[in-house]
């Protein structure tokens, strides 16, 4: 039997996928329906929230009555500030503002995760073999500005979201390539996490450490002079996409092992689809295959990059017209109208 359903949601339904950049929203109006989507705005273009979704939601004519809303960050509070913008989400300011009965916050990956059971083959590439087992745990990990990471578990026929901070466990050398590179990567706090080298803000480490180990200099200041010096050809660059591949393949079979993760691992987050050549190079799933003595289990278990433009919004989505599919953990997460509450 399915876990009983932890909620409903009075629809139409906003959901929003908040990052440090960009706001993004959509509407479900009904339990069948495709979401609709709205107008993104830059968060430094509206003081906060509110006003970003009042502009989104301007042209609709149509006013929400529950709000389900991802932001890349632990829930702690009626206040939850953004890592990387100055807007501070306040719940209760929302519901009184915008007059919803329900606001619920939740982590940005496990809104990643609740996509996963829902995701079409043209909304992913895979990237060498292995078949996903129907209802089988799933992981998704996400180079991004940060290494974002969650599973998604199947049990008593309910999916239920894990979200967590898999993005930062030990990246250590493994290759004679690695022993050369690795001296020269920055530690912080005396240790080299994934996240360190494995996202945005990651790869000019990196790419110091490896023109370091190739006795060249580069000025890299951002991914995206990187992965532009890459397809221009620098050897620098390109050596260190090659290393990054291998680094995330590594890491994704790491927990594809420790979950027996045999719905399969996906690739999201802003830098893959970037780096999508190299990741489907063979260094990526070489590393991800290499986990002797389990090679032919974890061989068994495909990795996909997911290609859906709006993952966190398709699965935040799925929630709002179907919660009774999942298990989500509403424990200081949902705040309710007062008339709603006591209903």
């Amino acid at each position: 039997m399915p876990l009983p359903s932890a909620t409903s949601f009075a629809l139409p339904v906003l959901v929003a996928d908040i990052g440090g950049t960009n706001a993004r929203f959509a509407l479900v109006d009904h339990g069948q329906a495709e979401m609709d989507l709205l107008p993104s705005a830059a968060t430094a273009d509206h003081p906060d929230i509110v006003s970003a979704i009042k502009a989104a939601l301007s042209a609709t004519g149509k006013a929400p009555h529950t709000a389900i809303i991802a932001v890349a960050g632990p829930v702690t509070g009626d206040r939850i500030p953004l890592t990387n913008a100055d807007w501070i989400i306040e719940p209760r300011k929302m519901i009184a503002q915008i007059g919803l009965e329900d606001v619920v916050i939740l982590n940005d990956f496990e809104a990643q995760a609740l996509a996963l059971p829902g995701l079409k083959n043209s909304d992913t590439e895979q990237i060498g073999g292995g078949q996903p087992r129907p209802n089988s745990t799933k992981f998704v990990l996400g180079p991004g500005t940060g290494l974002g990471a969650a599973a998604m578990i199947h049990a008593a026929e309910t999916w239920i979201p894990v979200p967590g901070e898999g993005g930062h466990v030990e990246l250590g050398p493994v290759s004679a390539e690695d022993y050369r590179i690795w001296p020269h990567i920055e530690r912080l706090g005396g240790r080299i996490g994934a996240e360190q080298i494995l996202s945005g803000t990651g790869l000019p480490r990196l790419a110091r450490a490896v023109a370091a180990s190739m006795s060249q200099e580069r000025d890299f200041s951002t991914a995206a002079d990187i992965t532009v010096a890459a397809d221009a050809g620098d050897a620098v660059a390109v050596k260190t996409l090659e290393v990054f591949a291998g680094g995330l393949g590594r890491v994704a079979g790491d927990f594809a092992l420790s979950l027996l993760a045999r719905g399969g691992v996906y690739l999201a987050g802003g830098v893959t689809p970037y780096i999508a050549r190299f990741l489907a190079s063979g260094a990526f799933r070489a590393s991800f295959e290499a986990k002797a003595p389990h090679e032919k289990l974890v061989g068994s278990i495909p990795t996909f990059i997911v290609r859906h433009p709006n993952p966190a919004l398709e699965g935040l989505a799925a929630f709002a017209r179907t919660p009774h599919r999942f298990a989500v953990d509403m424990t200081g997460r949902r705040w309710r109208a007062k008339a709603r509450a006591s209903a």
